[in-house]
């Protein structure tokens, strides 16, 4: 029997954590701005923000037309698909778009209020500025929650289709996530990143003006890019990654035991939700939790943040262990899962937070090569870039023996990968708290920011600057946790596309015709595909390394992430040329902007980054939905397959590589602009700047951008299986 009143957990979190969110926001809104001049940077920047949103969607609105329409031909023409995808698909990117504007826009509120703060003390910058970040955090997971609830409410309790028929639908509604994601990481990341190497080389290097000095033209846009970059790309980012890790694992759970025990279907399908509604309350209570004394060093900052992780853990480790004694009494062994999917996002944010922290060594070692100049700087960091890959990766290796091991894989190969799907959801069940302390840190920064330019005293630039330092620490750990479950999470979504595949063929015999696969293995009847094992499937499609189609698909995914990293990465570089050049002819023909006589024109570099960003990213974004689609008309299943397979391995290290090296640029430079190793100004100061210039589009555009087109062709490639069985090529 369907037990309702367990489901209900999930959707009474949802809409918990809205109203925590809202009350966060409304606490915020309370607290002044402080005076004439903070107010009007703020103003400054949250227009600059949503200049920015409203051109962006405008775009995304176009793509997601025509990808609805396309979705509409498979579903109501070729009848391959479920006639609810479209719409499954379109709420997906709606409800991720407005998880990232809601955040984004809460940032922008709070910025100058964290800097008011700060005036009195760090406890105070602290809490606005983490609470503020909190919004980010339960809006996230409280809207994709509240969305997947209502899909499974519709389509399964209401409309009364089948558990897997059910899940396979709600994958789609992943799609739109992953593609609005997509959007939001790259043209967030190129607008951020041009900024702030515009501002950076010739503000700081050439003129010799402090970072956010009101001098500097680009510095307005310097702050927006952290807003629109960092919190509303980030805040999309991990809506896919949590959404995606829920859809997968139910899908999973769905095929597994329908086939091995239909009674505990349901069970297994819901099992995802309650653990993520579970992990949302627990959340709310380790944001509460947060707080510090004045004088706080960096450790100790990072130990107060460290309180309401730990704490939220632990409750999801037990909520977690009853859920599952409740669910699934005959399979303990999830539990098991779930466990090494916490402790392995565990480590792999400890192993960034020691490659990127000036408190350890890696970043100590990158800062001191700045004393031999810009190239030694750089090779420092590229050197502990990649050295820093080993740890997350083993780690992630080990996280997928044990999680597959524990759910009983050796067994049966597709609970295994549901153990896999679930240790995913486990890792990112209390994503509410840990998406605050990614999104204080751009809060922070702009706080400093309107500290500077408004001229406030040195004690309040040093409060924002430890928070700013933190922040760095905490966003790249961000990073490493989104892409350390991108990982479990996209091998989970290898898993459903075979179960997707097998929904592709039922679609086709329904319409009356046969499914050929093989050499000649026809299918004719809807009975034969359920009964299809993945040990069967791989055998039937030849999916397997002798097999030249896998292997011409594992060389196209692996190319794609550097294609991808190398497009966005130019993208950045393009626009940040005309950054540079329009703040170097506003050095040089507007007078006074140097002495502080004249205000620069910020609005133009505002434009700048704007229209830049829009352009550049559609190239990229193009070419990571249309690959799959042409990799499956081409080479059918066994490509596909190779392509997310190839996409999985290079981009997981590439993106660890690029996260790290950047992180740690950019501390090395904190570290040396704290008075070490010569301090700012110094030769040191100039080749830190230099590395940390490289090192922003690895960490803030390529890098993170990578974990989405992971998942991104995974969902694409899903969603048109039915596409690929019936019309591929060869």
């Amino acid at each position: 029997m369907e037990n309702i009143i367990v489901f209900s957990i999930a959707p009474v979190s949802a809409i918990i954590a809205l109203a925590f969110a809202y009350g966060f926001y409304r606490s915020v809104l309370k607290l002044s701005e402080g005076n004439e001049k903070m107010v009007e940077i703020a103003e400054a920047v949250r227009k600059g923000a949503r200049a920015y949103i409203k051109q962006q969607y405008k775009i995304v609105v176009i793509f997601f037309f025509f990808a609805a329409l396309f979705l509409v031909f498979l579903s109501f023409v070729l009848k391959v698909q479920s006639l609810w995808t479209p719409f499954a698909f379109l709420t997906g990117g709606f409800f991720s778009g407005l998880a990232g504007f809601i955040g984004m826009t809460t940032a922008t509120l709070a910025s100058a209020r964290t800097t008011n703060q700060a005036r009195d003390s760090l406890d105070k910058a602290l809490k606005v500025a983490f609470r503020s970040g909190a919004v980010m955090g339960l809006i996230v997971v409280g809207l994709a929650l509240l969305d997947i609830s209502l899909w499974f409410i519709v389509l399964h309790i209401w409309l009364k289709n089948s558990l897997v028929i059910t899940t396979i639908t709600m994958l789609s509604f992943g799609m739109g996530a992953s593609l609005q994601a997509l959007f939001a990481r790259v043209g967030g990341g190129i607008y951020t990143k041009a900024a702030d190497v515009g501002a950076d080389l010739v503000g700081k290097v050439e003129a010799g003006i402090p970072e956010d000095d009101p001098r500097n033209p680009a510095t307005i846009a310097d702050n927006v890019g952290d807003n629109v970059g960092d919190v509303a790309g980030m805040g999309a980012d991990l809506y896919e990654s949590y959404t995606g890790a829920i859809l997968s694992s139910a899908a999973l759970g769905a095929a597994a035991y329908v086939l091995l025990n239909p009674s505990l279907a349901y069970n297994a399908v819901v099992l995802p939700m309650v653990i993520a509604g579970i992990g949302i309350l627990a959340s709310i209570l380790g944001i509460y939790l947060v707080k510090t004394r004045e004088g706080a060093t960096q450790k100790q900052l990072l130990s107060s943040l460290g309180v309401g992780i730990n704490v939220s853990s632990l409750i999801i480790i037990i909520g977690s262990f009853v859920s599952v004694k409740l669910l699934l009494p005959q399979n303990l062994g999830i539990f098991g899962s779930i466990v090494v999917g916490l402790v392995v996002g565990v480590i792999v944010g400890k192993s960034v937070e020691y490659y990127t922290s000036a408190s350890y060594k890696p970043t100590l070692e990158v800062a001191e090569k700045a004393k031999t100049g810009e190239a030694t700087v750089i090779i420092a960091g590229l050197s502990s870039g990649m050295i820093s890959t080993a740890i997350p990766v083993i780690t992630i290796a080990c996280g997928i023996i044990g999680a597959f091991a524990f759910a009983g894989g050796f067994k049966n190969a597709i609970m295994g990968l549901y153990g896999i799907g679930v240790a995913a959801v486990g890792m990112l069940s209390t994503l509410g708290i840990t998406l605050a302390t990614d999104a204080y840190g751009p809060i922070a920064d702009n706080a400093g920011g309107n500290a500077e330019m408004a001229g406030l005293d040195k004690v309040v630039r040093e409060r924002t600057d430890a928070l700013d330092s933190l922040g760095n620490t905490t966003a790249a750990t961000g990073k490493g946790f989104a892409i350390g479950s991108a990982a479990l999470t996209a091998l989970a979504l290898l898993a459903a596309y075979i179960e997707e595949v097998k929904a592709g063929m039922r679609h086709i015999i329904n319409k009356g015709e046969t499914v050929v696969v093989g050499l000649g293995k026809v299918f004719s009847n809807v009975e034969q595909v359920d009964h299809l094992t993945i040990e069967n499937f791989m055998e039937l499609f030849k999916v397997n390394l002798m097999n030249p189609k896998v292997i011409v698909g594992v060389f196209i995914g692996s190319m794609m992430s550097f294609m991808f990293s190398g497009l966005t990465m130019k993208a950045v570089g393009k626009v940040a040329s005309k950054m540079v050049d329009e703040v170097r002819r506003q050095f040089r023909e507007i007078k006074g902007i140097l002495e502080g006589k004249t205000t620069p024109d910020y609005a133009s570099c505002v434009e700048i980054s704007i229209r830049g960003a829009q352009r550049e990213m559609i190239l990229p974004s193009s070419l990571a939905i249309i690959m799959p689609i042409l990799t499956g008309i081409l080479l059918g299943v066994p490509g596909v397959m190779g392509l997310l397979v190839g996409a999985l391995g290079s981009g997981f290290i590439l993106a660890i590589f690029m996260a790290n090296a950047g992180g740690s640029w950019d501390n090395a430079k904190k570290f040396i602009e704290q008075g070490n190793l010569g301090g700012k100004g110094s030769p040191a100061h100039k080749a830190g700047v230099v590395g940390d210039t490289v090192g922003d589009p690895l960490k803030d555009t390529s890098g993170p951008s990578l974990n989405i087109l992971i998942k991104l062709m995974s969902m694409i490639s899903i969603v048109v299986a039915g596409l690929i069985v019936g019309y591929s090529i060869l």
